[in-house]
């Protein structure tokens, strides 16, 4: 069997210990569209190295707290 990899994110939990921070005001934080916010939050899509720091920084923390990575099957 293939091995699953697999992106997820505590974004909107973030959002929320940040003064519930909009998608749109974060979006305009990292240099984003909020389309894009929205895709990632969603696990849709997987944000760029750098605009993952940039979300990261965003919320005062390590990359690591934003995303976690892990891999599915054998």
């Amino acid at each position: 069997m293939a091995k699953k990899f697999e992106i997820t994110n505590n974004i909107r939990r973030l959002r929320f210990f940040a003064n519930e921070m909009t998608q749109q005001q974060l979006a305009e934080t990292v240099g984003a569209s909020r389309q894009t916010i929205v895709a990632i939050e969603a696990g849709k899509y997987s944000p760029s190295l750098e605009l993952a720091f940039r979300i990261a920084d965003a919320f005062g923390v390590k990359i690591g707290e934003v995303f976690d990575y892990s891999v599915k099957g054998d």
